[in-house]
């Protein structure tokens, strides 16, 4: 093809969530309610982790860090849909403004994904040297632990982003998705994708696998750690405390897992599990995290205590 004739795409049209004409209205208040009780509810984590001394320890700095990804996380997606179940033109994103989305999507998930391995290897310190802890998750490492993260995400991230933008993009400009992500925009490429799409495949499938595996091990060494502790209110505590852990780390994994290890799906479906991946999970993380902790929900009563105090 005569390149000097190629249309290249200046603007992609996001078909959205499928759904009926009738469900436009109720979707868009569910998921306006869902987007609001997301970042009050993460807000309010690192109000209460900012203002009470007691939870200055390495395990709720990695959780600041978390409600604050989830906060970004959602807004990078969540006002898109909105837009898109209010008008027929909501849909519309310009190829700019596309780059920029698929960028701070897969950087922010992959940043969310190193966290978690992080966040499992801290639970794994503590439980397991518990007298060397505070030594061994100084602030300095926790600050080094929690950059690394965010760099990875956003070199991971810049990857992607590049890798599935270097190709041309000529018509048609339809993206079946709800989002700017990497797979379903290669489908619309004016060339062969299959190299981008293996190494894609493989680049999300070992950063997803890898840390699936590290926060495996971690959590055997946990078990096993917490098997040796002689009282059964030392083991609750133990268990209780990895147990808000375990919880968001599935509803994170198992979502990905299921729409990035299937190279060339086109399922409606994965449409249907990612808004649990974007939506319902950075929902759910401030819910768990406060009613299954003690220490969130006494740091809860101190500040509603001081200011009816004030």
């Amino acid at each position: 093809m005569d390149r000097q004739n190629e249309s290249f795409v200046t603007t992609f049209i996001l078909t959205g969530i499928p759904h009926a004409l009738e469900l436009g209205a109720p979707l868009f208040w569910i998921f306006l309610v869902i987007y609001a009780l997301t970042l009050v509810g993460n807000l309010l984590i690192l109000l209460v982790i900012k203002v009470d001394s007691h939870l200055h320890t390495p395990m709720y700095y990695f959780l600041a860090n978390l409600s604050f990804i989830d906060m970004w996380f959602s807004t990078v997606t969540v006002p898109k849909i909105l837009m898109g179940l209010l008008s027929p033109d909501g849909g519309a994103i310009s190829f700019n403004n596309c780059v920029a989305q698929l960028y701070f999507f897969h950087g922010l998930g992959s940043t969310e994904c190193f966290l978690y391995t992080v966040m499992s290897y801290d639970r794994y310190l503590a439980i397991t040297y518990p007298l060397r802890y505070a030594t061994m998750m100084s602030g300095k490492t926790c600050a080094l632990l929690a950059g690394g993260t965010w760099l990875s995400g956003a070199i991971h991230s810049a990857a992607q982003t590049a890798l599935t933008f270097r190709l041309p993009y000529c018509g048609p400009n339809q993206i079946e998705h709800y989002v700017c992500d990497a797979p379903p925009i290669l489908r619309l490429a004016c060339a062969d994708t299959s190299v981008n799409e293996m190494v894609i495949f493989v680049n999300i499938g070992v950063v997803a696998s890898g840390c699936s595996f590290l926060i495996f091990l971690s959590y055997v060494s946990i078990v096993h750690a917490i098997l040796k502790i002689h009282t059964s209110e030392g083991r609750r505590k133990a268990f209780q405390t990895c147990a808000s852990h375990c919880i968001v780390v599935l509803c994170f994994f198992v979502p990905a897992l299921i729409i990035y290890l299937r190279p060339g799906s086109k399922h409606v479906m994965d449409r249907i599990v990612a808004i649990f991946e974007t939506m319902i999970t950075p929902m759910l993380n401030p819910l768990v995290y406060s009613l299954r902790n003690k220490e969130v929900k006494m740091a809860f009563l101190r500040l509603r205590y001081q200011r009816n105090f004030v």
